[in-house]
Order: C-alpha cells, then sequence, then structure tokens
C-alpha cells in the first residue's frame, strides 16, 4: 500500500494471500506471501521456501507473484517480490537482492495517496 497497490485480503479459501491491483497497470495479481530466511550453509544467500505445507509448489494459477519478507536482529523489514515461476526455493544473494527481485519501499509514499479520501 505504501508504494500505491490497492490491497484486498482473502476472506474465502484460496491459495493465494493477498489480491493487489498495480498502481501502473491497473491490473489485478495475487500473491503468496513467505518468510525470506538466510542459509548460513548456503554463503548467507537469501531463500524464499515457496511450498504449501504439504509439500507442492504453487503453480500460477495459485499465484501470480511471491513477496518475501526478510526481517532480521530487530532491522526494519525488507520485502521482495518476484514472479510465480513455479519452483519450490527462489535464491539470492544478499548483495544482488534489489538487482533480482523488486524492493517495495515499506515507507509511506503519500504522493501516491493523494487525493485519496
Amino acid at each position: 500500500m505504501a508504494n500505491g497497490w490497492t490491497v484486498a485480503e482473502t476472506v474465502t479459501d484460496e491459495a493465494f494471500d493477498i489480491v493487489a491491483k498495480d498502481p501502473l497497470e491497473g491490473e489485478w495479481r495475487t500473491f503468496q506471501c513467505k518468510t525470506i530466511r538466510r542459509r548460513a550453509d548456503r554463503g548467507g544467500d537469501l531463500v524464499v521456501y515457496a511450498k504449501r505445507g504439504n509439500g507442492t509448489i504453487y503453480d500460477r494459477a495459485d499465484a501470480d507473484y511471491i513477496i518475501g519478507v526478510w526481517a532480521e536482529d530487530g532491522e526494519m523489514p525488507r520485502v521482495f517480490y518476484f514472479e510465480n515461476r513455479m519452483l519450490g526455493e527462489y535464491w539470492c544473494a544478499e548483495a544482488r537482492a534489489s538487482e533480482r527481485w523488486v524492493e517495495l519501499s515499506i515507507t509511506l509514499n503519500r504522493a501516491a495517496h493523494e487525493g485519496v479520501a
């Protein structure tokens, strides 16, 4: 919402967590939210495990995008999203996260909300 997206939560049992309207294209997209974890055994790379509780992956009918939320040691959380490519895991080096994934600021962009009653 801080970036101008219109966000809605589902009230029915859906595979996705939220549906949001892209502020630039005006299209509704579905998102599955996951936690980003750091893997010490992978040189500190960041990983998003994008599987259901039963171990199956999300296909494109389940979610258009995956959102990863990374919060470490009381720091301000960082939020990234990327296209659902129907993988069980998405990896990225911390130094390249903002290049490979779209980072969303969680600071309110007041300009995106001007004129909203």
